[in-house]
Formats: structure tokens, sequence, C-alpha cells
């Protein structure tokens, strides 16, 4: 043991450990030092003055039958108006559809019109066997012979009265009988009336002293039949869903959207919109907000817009997917290119294909804002006069094209 130890103490060795113990605590010191932030190679490069490192070209070169595959433009300005859009439906104006129920129970005889017919206000939909009619109707000839009987005893009552052979109680008597019987027969004619009767039916049913048990429901606005679901022998009752027919007036549709939560701010009733149906491509119909929802739905973080538009040729259908724009701010003049001359590259960046001779195409990164009507805003990145592929750029993108340039 004692000659193990004196070995280990032994000049060399001491100076092997003390010089291991010495690079075990350098080595724990500069762990334990605290680190600056990371600094890219330019800036570096810049604080010890040298020149920044330029991020790599990619340059593509092509021959003259494949330029002759692209089209080349200068880049210009054009007019970007600050808009939101959001996606939606259309449906019926709910304020101007009507069910139309039958006001009396009854069996349906026969219905008129198929859904997407064209009516007017006054038109019949259908008709019904109505026995609460037939007895408005029986209780109104009642009233209209007792009227007529009371008018006659009046009158002979009066005349006898004058020719010495009666008395004034008589004529009170039947003054008092006949009065009473015109307001039956008013209240009988009202009656008939509330079913939808016209003066003149009602004139015909007392003259000819036969009812009529059949109850005519017509369209209360002018419009087109939704939906028809009457059959002749169908047993109707007032209000009870779903209705025979439903009427709608298509002049003025309604477009649901739902705008994201951030557009909140800018969306006021009454603002002008435009709007676009896939079904109708370049067709663009106008309307304006009417309500603003006062709530954001929790799951989808969207608001509820409902907006009013014009449909006078009837073109829009309820059910139709639709775009809704609305200008929030004035036009404003940005630099421009065509849609197809910025490229989406597989990172997300937007990229332009910039030359100066038609031949050698170099890819530009550029930071791209609205689009709109064909052209898309460049933010940064290019200026206005520099040519760039106008069609065809997606292709420059391809790798079995590009060959890389330091």
């Amino acid at each position: 043991m004692q000659a193990w130890l004196r070995s280990l103490l032994s000049p060399p060795r001491v100076w092997l450990v003390v010089g291991a113990l010495c690079a075990i605590a350098v080595a724990g010191w500069w762990l334990l030092q605290p680190r600056s932030p990371s600094v890219d190679v330019s800036e570096r490069a810049a604080r010890q003055g040298r020149a920044p490192v330029q991020p790599t070209k990619v340059e593509v070169e092509l021959t003259e039958s494949q330029a002759a595959a692209f089209r080349v433009g200068p880049i210009g300005r054009a007019d970007f108006e600050l808009v939101r859009q959001a996606v939606g439906n259309i449906d019926f104006n709910q304020n101007m559809l009507v069910q139309v129920f039958t006001p009396y129970q009854g069996r349906i005889v026969a219905t008129f019109g198929r859904p997407g017919d064209r009516v007017r206000r006054g038109q019949v939909l259908f008709t019904v066997d109505s026995p609460d009619l037939l007895q408005a109707e029986n209780t109104l000839i009642s009233a209209a012979g007792v009227a007529i009987l009371q008018a006659r005893t009046l009158k002979r009552v009066t005349e006898n009265l004058r020719s010495g052979g009666g008395a004034q109680k008589d004529v009170d008597q039947a003054t008092s009988d006949q009065q009473a019987a015109e307001g039956a027969l008013h209240t009988a004619r009202d009656a008939v009336r509330i079913f939808g009767k016209t003066d003149e039916e009602i004139d015909r049913i007392i003259a000819n002293r036969q009812a009529d048990p059949i109850l005519i429901v017509r369209s209360p606005i002018d419009g087109v039949i939704t939906q028809s679901v009457g059959a002749p022998g169908l047993l109707v009752q007032p209000g009870n869903a779903p209705a025979p027919s439903t009427v709608a007036d298509t002049s003025l549709m309604w477009m649901i959207a739902n705008p994201v939560e951030a557009d909140s701010a800018d969306l006021r009733v009454g603002q002008p919109v435009k709007v676009r149906v896939a079904a109708l491509p370049g067709r663009e119909f106008d309307g304006q907000i009417v309500v603003v929802g006062a709530s954001v739905d929790m799951q989808t973080r969207r608001i509820g817009v409902r907006s009013e538009i014009s449909n006078p040729d009837g073109l829009l259908r309820a059910g139709m997917f639709a775009t809704f724009t609305i200008k929030v701010g004035d036009t404003r003049d940005a630099v421009a290119v065509p849609d197809a001359a910025v490229v989406r590259e597989g990172d997300g960046t937007m990229t332009l294909w910039v030359t100066t001779d038609r031949r050698h195409f170099e890819k530009r990164t550029v930071k791209i804002g609205l689009r709109q009507k064909g052209f898309t805003e460049i933010l940064e990145g290019a200026t206005p006069g520099e040519l760039i592929a106008t069609e065809g750029a997606v292709f420059l993108s391809n790798k079995l094209l590009i060959s890389p340039a330091g």
C-alpha cells in the first residue's frame, strides 16, 4: 500500500493528475457561462468588417424554343379595393315568405299550381270543402229570409194604420222586428265574408237560396310557389304544419354569410355588398347588409351577417352557395402583377421570375397583398417596370429546369 502511494505521488504522475483536474475545472467553468444570442452569418461578418454572405441565387436559362412558351411583361400598377369577403348561402326573404293555411277545417277539393309556378295576389291556390262555411251560409240564407218577411210585415201594418184598421203599437213592434232582422242579416253576411266570399257571391247565395261549401284559399302576395303539399281529400286545419302551400316573393332574397371574428369591426348595417354565386359565373348582384350578429359563435369564431339581395330576374335560388364582398375602405393604387405570374413555393413563399433579356430568369421572393380582378398586389420585392414571366411562371419552378448558380 505504501509502495503504491509512493509511486502515485512520484513527480511525473503528480503533474498528470494536476493537469487532468485543471482541464475538468476549465470545462465546467465554460459550460456554466451564459450564452449570448445567436448571430447569423451575415451579421457576424458585418461586425468583423467583412462583406455579408449573399443568399444563393436561383436562375434558369431557356433556349429560344423554350422561351417562346412563356409570356413576358413589365410589372405595373393597379387599383385595389379594401374589401372583406365571406361565404354563405342564398335563402328566401323570410319577411316575404308566406305559409298559406286554410282558415277553417275541411278537406281539400283541388289544388292549383306547382312548386316553381309564379302566382299573383288573389290567385286561387287550393279549395276546401268546409263544414263551417256551409253552416255560415245556411245562417245567411235564414237571416235573409227573416229580413224579407219582417220587411213585408212592417209594410202591411203600416198600410193598416193609414187605413184606420191597425194600431200604432203593431207598427212599432214590426219596426223593431224588422231592424233586428236587418242586423242579423248584416252579421250573417260578415260571417260569410270572413271565409273569403265576395259581396257578389254572397248576393248570389241569397238570391239562389243555395249554400256553397267550397272555401277558396287565395295567394296573399305576388310570388313563386315554393312548396305545395296539399292533395285532394287531405284533411287540413288552421295552423297545422305543413302548410298546404307556401308562396315567396323572390324579388328580394337573403344572403346568410359568416365572416370571421376579425372582420366584425368593419361591418355595418346599410353597407352595400356585392354577391357572386357559383352557378352564375361572372354575374354580380347588388345588396346591402340588414343584420350584423350581436354575438360570435364560440365554436367557429364567426359572426352571422344577413344581407338583402336584389333579384329582379329571379336567377337567385334558395340554397345557392354564394360569396359576399363588401368594401370597407378607399381604393388604393399599388404595384401589381397578373395572378399567373406569382408562384407559391413548397415552403409557402411567393416568388416571381424576373428577367432582363427574356432568356435568363431569376427567382425573386416577394410579399403579396390583395388579389382582385386577376391581379396580385406586390408589397415588397419588386418594382414597376421590371420584366417578369406573366404566364407559365409555374413551369420555371420545375426542378428539372432549375440550375443553381453561385
